[in-house]
Protein backbone atom coordinates (compact mmCIF):
# COMPACT_ATOMS: atom_id res chain seq x y z
CA UNK A 1 0.00 0.00 0.00
CA UNK A 2 1.20 3.41 -0.97
CA UNK A 3 1.03 5.24 2.60
CA UNK A 4 2.33 8.67 0.93
CA UNK A 5 -1.00 9.70 -0.14
CA UNK A 6 -2.71 8.92 3.95
CA UNK A 7 -3.19 12.48 5.24
CA UNK A 8 -2.71 12.00 8.78
CA UNK A 9 0.15 13.31 11.90
CA UNK A 10 3.42 12.59 11.46
CA UNK A 11 5.06 9.63 13.64
CA UNK A 12 8.21 8.93 14.66
CA UNK A 13 8.66 5.69 12.83
CA UNK A 14 8.53 7.45 9.38
CA UNK A 15 11.29 7.94 7.18
CA UNK A 16 13.43 11.21 8.66
CA UNK A 17 16.56 12.98 7.21
CA UNK A 18 18.78 15.32 8.72
CA UNK A 19 20.22 16.62 5.98
CA UNK A 20 18.09 17.53 2.96
CA UNK A 21 20.79 19.49 0.52
CA UNK A 22 21.88 21.11 4.22
CA UNK A 23 21.87 20.00 7.50
CA UNK A 24 18.99 20.59 9.26
CA UNK A 25 18.97 22.28 12.44
CA UNK A 26 17.29 21.12 15.82
CA UNK A 27 14.63 23.94 15.57
CA UNK A 28 13.52 23.01 12.20
CA UNK A 29 12.10 20.33 14.02
CA UNK A 30 9.62 19.17 11.74
CA UNK A 31 11.33 19.73 8.35
CA UNK A 32 13.64 16.20 8.56
CA UNK A 33 10.18 14.55 8.63
CA UNK A 34 8.17 16.60 6.06
CA UNK A 35 10.78 17.08 3.23
CA UNK A 36 11.45 13.23 2.44
CA UNK A 37 7.59 12.88 2.33
CA UNK A 38 6.52 15.37 0.14
CA UNK A 39 9.08 14.60 -1.58
CA UNK A 40 8.12 11.43 -2.89
CA UNK A 41 5.57 13.33 -4.98
CA UNK A 42 8.23 14.73 -6.99
CA UNK A 43 8.31 13.71 -11.30
CA UNK A 44 10.48 14.55 -13.57
CA UNK A 45 8.09 16.12 -15.79
CA UNK A 46 5.99 18.12 -13.30
CA UNK A 47 5.35 21.58 -12.93
CA UNK A 48 5.70 22.94 -9.59
CA UNK A 49 5.05 25.62 -7.02
CA UNK A 50 6.82 25.71 -4.02
CA UNK A 51 4.62 28.24 -2.27
CA UNK A 52 5.86 30.09 0.47
CA UNK A 53 9.15 28.82 0.33
CA UNK A 54 11.32 30.51 2.60
CA UNK A 55 14.98 32.67 2.01
CA UNK A 56 17.00 29.53 2.71
CA UNK A 57 14.87 26.57 3.36
CA UNK A 58 15.61 23.71 0.55
CA UNK A 59 12.75 22.40 -0.54
CA UNK A 60 12.67 24.80 -3.80
CA UNK A 61 16.62 23.88 -4.65
CA UNK A 62 15.62 19.77 -4.41
CA UNK A 63 12.61 20.52 -7.02
CA UNK A 64 14.83 22.97 -9.41
CA UNK A 65 17.37 19.61 -9.72
CA UNK A 66 14.39 17.46 -10.30
CA UNK A 67 11.13 18.78 -11.90
CA UNK A 68 10.94 19.89 -15.57
CA UNK A 69 9.63 23.74 -14.44
CA UNK A 70 9.83 24.78 -10.85
CA UNK A 71 8.46 28.42 -9.06
CA UNK A 72 9.14 29.15 -5.54
CA UNK A 73 7.13 32.28 -4.17
CA UNK A 74 7.59 34.17 -0.93
CA UNK A 75 6.11 37.29 0.41
CA UNK A 76 9.61 38.28 1.08
CA UNK A 77 11.56 40.06 -1.13
CA UNK A 78 14.71 38.87 -0.75
CA UNK A 79 13.53 35.91 -2.60
CA UNK A 80 14.36 37.89 -5.90
CA UNK A 81 18.17 38.31 -4.82
CA UNK A 82 20.40 35.94 -5.19
CA UNK A 83 22.80 37.73 -2.82
CA UNK A 84 20.07 37.96 0.06
CA UNK A 85 19.40 34.33 -0.35
CA UNK A 86 23.16 33.05 -0.17
CA UNK A 87 23.40 35.82 3.00
CA UNK A 88 20.29 33.75 4.73
CA UNK A 89 21.31 30.39 3.99
CA UNK A 90 24.97 31.56 5.50
CA UNK A 91 23.31 32.67 8.83
CA UNK A 92 21.32 29.79 8.80
CA UNK A 93 23.66 26.69 8.17
CA UNK A 94 27.22 28.29 7.99
CA UNK A 95 29.69 29.52 5.26
CA UNK A 96 30.85 25.91 3.82
CA UNK A 97 27.09 25.66 2.77
CA UNK A 98 27.28 28.78 0.74
CA UNK A 99 30.58 27.24 -0.41
CA UNK A 100 29.28 24.33 -1.50
CA UNK A 101 26.02 25.69 -2.76
CA UNK A 102 25.27 25.12 -6.70
CA UNK A 103 24.35 28.17 -8.47
CA UNK A 104 22.65 26.52 -11.26
CA UNK A 105 19.88 26.48 -9.02
CA UNK A 106 19.69 30.33 -9.65
CA UNK A 107 19.04 29.62 -12.94
CA UNK A 108 16.57 26.82 -12.77
CA UNK A 109 14.01 28.49 -10.26
CA UNK A 110 11.40 30.80 -11.19
CA UNK A 111 11.61 32.91 -7.92
CA UNK A 112 8.71 35.72 -7.26
CA UNK A 113 7.64 37.75 -4.57
CA UNK A 114 3.84 37.21 -4.52
CA UNK A 115 1.40 36.92 -1.73
CA UNK A 116 -0.05 33.40 -1.32
CA UNK A 117 -3.70 34.55 -1.17
CA UNK A 118 -2.78 36.89 -4.80
CA UNK A 119 -0.54 34.35 -6.60
CA UNK A 120 0.60 35.78 -10.13
CA UNK A 121 0.41 32.57 -12.08
CA UNK A 122 -2.32 31.67 -14.86
CA UNK A 123 -5.28 28.88 -13.96
CA UNK A 124 -4.36 25.06 -14.00
CA UNK A 125 -0.54 25.79 -14.21
CA UNK A 126 0.76 23.47 -11.76
CA UNK A 127 0.93 19.23 -11.43
CA UNK A 128 2.00 20.00 -7.98
CA UNK A 129 2.01 22.50 -5.26
CA UNK A 130 3.95 22.46 -1.86
CA UNK A 131 3.28 24.10 0.55
CA UNK A 132 5.54 23.54 3.94
CA UNK A 133 4.72 24.55 7.61
CA UNK A 134 3.46 27.70 6.18
CA UNK A 135 -0.55 27.75 7.00
CA UNK A 136 -0.13 27.26 10.80
CA UNK A 137 1.02 31.06 10.19
CA UNK A 138 -2.27 32.80 8.85
CA UNK A 139 -5.52 33.03 10.16
CA UNK A 140 -8.65 31.31 8.57
CA UNK A 141 -9.73 33.89 6.39
CA UNK A 142 -6.50 34.08 4.76
CA UNK A 143 -6.09 30.47 4.74
CA UNK A 144 -8.97 30.39 2.79
CA UNK A 145 -8.05 32.28 0.48
CA UNK A 146 -4.45 30.61 0.01
CA UNK A 147 -6.64 27.44 -0.87
CA UNK A 148 -9.10 29.06 -2.96
CA UNK A 149 -5.48 30.25 -4.83
CA UNK A 150 -3.83 26.94 -4.79
CA UNK A 151 -7.51 24.67 -6.68
CA UNK A 152 -7.09 27.75 -9.27
CA UNK A 153 -3.20 27.26 -10.61
CA UNK A 154 -3.65 23.61 -10.11
CA UNK A 155 -3.97 21.41 -13.30
CA UNK A 156 -7.31 19.10 -12.63
CA UNK A 157 -5.42 16.14 -12.32
CA UNK A 158 -2.93 17.86 -9.64
CA UNK A 159 -2.45 17.83 -6.45
CA UNK A 160 -1.31 20.10 -2.97
CA UNK A 161 0.93 18.68 -0.18
CA UNK A 162 1.15 20.32 2.37
CA UNK A 163 1.68 20.19 6.39
CA UNK A 164 0.73 22.49 8.96
CA UNK A 165 1.04 22.73 13.32
CA UNK A 166 -1.17 21.32 15.37
CA UNK A 167 -3.25 22.43 17.42
CA UNK A 168 -2.37 26.07 15.99
CA UNK A 169 -4.07 24.59 13.22
CA UNK A 170 -7.91 23.26 13.96
CA UNK A 171 -7.96 20.15 12.11
CA UNK A 172 -12.37 19.99 11.78
CA UNK A 173 -11.91 24.00 10.55
CA UNK A 174 -8.92 23.08 7.97
CA UNK A 175 -11.82 20.59 6.77
CA UNK A 176 -14.16 22.47 6.91
CA UNK A 177 -12.11 25.63 4.81
CA UNK A 178 -11.11 22.95 2.16
CA UNK A 179 -14.85 21.76 1.93
CA UNK A 180 -15.58 25.40 1.15
CA UNK A 181 -13.13 26.21 -1.24
CA UNK A 182 -13.84 22.86 -3.15
CA UNK A 183 -10.61 20.88 -2.44
CA UNK A 184 -10.90 17.42 -1.00
CA UNK A 185 -8.24 14.63 0.57
CA UNK A 186 -6.66 12.41 -1.93
CA UNK A 187 -6.58 9.16 0.01
CA UNK A 188 -7.00 8.09 3.39
CA UNK A 189 -7.40 10.43 6.64
CA UNK A 190 -6.76 10.01 10.39
CA UNK A 191 -7.33 12.77 12.59
CA UNK A 192 -6.48 10.67 15.15
CA UNK A 193 -2.90 11.81 17.39
CA UNK A 194 -0.69 8.46 17.56
CA UNK A 195 0.96 7.50 20.49
CA UNK A 196 4.47 7.93 18.60
CA UNK A 197 3.30 11.17 16.76
CA UNK A 198 6.58 13.84 16.36
CA UNK A 199 6.56 16.46 18.27
CA UNK A 200 8.26 19.59 19.38
CA UNK A 201 7.94 21.79 22.95
CA UNK A 202 10.28 24.14 21.99
CA UNK A 203 7.18 26.62 20.99
CA UNK A 204 4.64 24.61 23.50
CA UNK A 205 3.47 21.39 22.98
CA UNK A 206 2.91 21.09 18.49
CA UNK A 207 2.79 18.16 16.45
CA UNK A 208 2.68 17.92 12.54
CA UNK A 209 -0.18 17.62 10.39
CA UNK A 210 0.47 16.00 6.62
CA UNK A 211 -2.36 16.63 3.83
CA UNK A 212 -2.33 15.63 0.32
CA UNK A 213 -5.25 17.37 -1.53
CA UNK A 214 -7.04 17.30 -4.45
CA UNK A 215 -9.87 19.30 -6.44
CA UNK A 216 -13.37 18.30 -5.86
Amino acid sequence: MDDRFESRFFRQSDPKMKEFIFTLPPAWWSRCYEYPWASKFVESSDTVLDAGCGISHPFKFFLSDTCREVHACDIDERILSSTAILQEIEADFGQEEVTKFPLRHFDNIHFAKADLAKLPYEKGKFDKIFCISVLEHLNTKVMQSILKEFKRTLKDTGLIILTFDYPTINLDTFINIITEVGLKFNGSVSLTLPDDAVFSDLYGRLYCYRAVLRKG
